[in-house]
């Protein structure tokens, strides 16, 4: 029995070698110390068989090996205790340098790019492709194709962003820059959006910034009239508002088109626990001017143009009840969580 009591021992000493994790190690602890199966167990109820003598020194010598046999038990449970703990702090490693941001926080699309794709899906139901152009422009595309005057305001660098040492480049204050170039490329009749960025000298407050979004329209056709203008205009706002517009038209200058106007929208507001209703400035626009169309290379006299431009923060703002233009650019997620 001494040499099945040695033969456990070595056998235990190179189970346990092997364990890798707490499953194994209660396997190993049962297939040995177990009360009804366990090897060791099983070879000390057969003690009850030996004389007295005999008895008592296999029996020391068992309780010996037993004791043995627990402690390497403990000291590996120790062990793999230490490496679950080190995995763990691997694992979950927190830097407390960081600043604190929360965890699984989950982004969403901005409110101006939100407006940006539901002006262009009612768009493209109206039959207009979307295009895109460059933002750093030549000042014939910004000025000279759409019949701005040398010596009109907006030329100067007061209001418009000049390159250096490139005067005649500068950071586009509005996206028409891409009529010419659609009526060039395309020819007519032509149904276009050009949706964008844009730049301008201006102080950064409420209702003004220096960067901002508008959607261009423009649309190439023989027989167009301010009727069409309008409709058009109320479509798309319609699209984006999800309901009835009112759309209301004043006479207004614009170098590109001729006649030109401001377009106002009847709105809805509460002052004094009543509604009330106002009519709001939303877009300029008008009827193509034919130097401008004859610049795009067609003939004035046998094609007539509309075109308008958004302001998709003035729109974003209007939907939403912003006052502030500076919240919707600040980057601040307190704030753009809310859409």
């Amino acid at each position: 029995m001494k040499e099945q009591l040695q033969d456990i021992k070595k056998e235990f000493d190179a189970a346990i070698g092997k364990v890798m994790d707490f499953l194994m190690l209660e396997e190993l602890e049962k297939e040995f110390f177990g009360r009804k199966s366990g090897k060791l167990s099983l070879l000390m109820k057969e003690m009850k068989g030996l004389s007295g003598d005999v008895r008592k020194g296999f029996g020391q010598m068992a309780n010996e090996v037993k004791q043995e046999l627990e402690t390497m038990l403990c000291v590996k449970k120790e062990v793999l205790e230490k490496e679950k703990i080190a995995r763990i702090a691997q694992d979950e490693a927190i830097d407390i340098t960081q600043p604190y941001l929360p965890k699984k926080e989950h982004g969403h699309i901005h409110p101006i790019t939100q407006a940006r794709w539901q002006l262009e899906e009612t768009a493209r139901t109206m039959g207009m492709r979307i295009e895109d152009g460059p933002e750093l422009e030549s000042d014939y595309f910004i000025f000279g194709s759409l019949n701005f005057p040398d010596d009109h305001p907006a030329r100067e660098s007061m209001d418009t962003f000049y390159i250096k040492d490139h005067k005649t480049w500068c950071m586009r204050p509005h996206v028409s820059n891409m009529q010419v170039r659609m009526m060039q490329k395309y020819g007519a009749p032509l149904r276009v959006a050009h949706p964008g960025r844009v730049y301008r000298n201006e102080a950064l407050d409420a209702t003004h910034g220096h960067t901002f979004y508008q959607f261009d329209v423009l649309i190439i056709d023989k027989e167009l009239s301010i009727g069409n203008l309008t409709a058009t205009i109320t479509t798309l706002l319609q699209g984006f508002f999800n309901k009835d517009i009112e759309v209301r038209l004043r006479p207004a200058h614009f170098p590109f088109v001729e006649p030109g106007f401001e377009a106002d929208m009847k709105i809805s507001y509460k002052a004094a626990g009543k509604e009330k209703e106002k009519w709001m400035e939303i877009v300029g626009c008008g009827m193509v001017h034919p130097n401008v169309i004859k610049e795009g290379g067609l003939d004035p006299k046998e094609w007539k143009g509309l075109a308008f431009s958004f302001g998709i923060d003035r729109l974003v703002m209007s939907k939403y009840g912003i006052e502030d233009l500076r919240h919707i650019h600040s980057g601040d997620l307190r704030f753009l969580k809310q859409f």
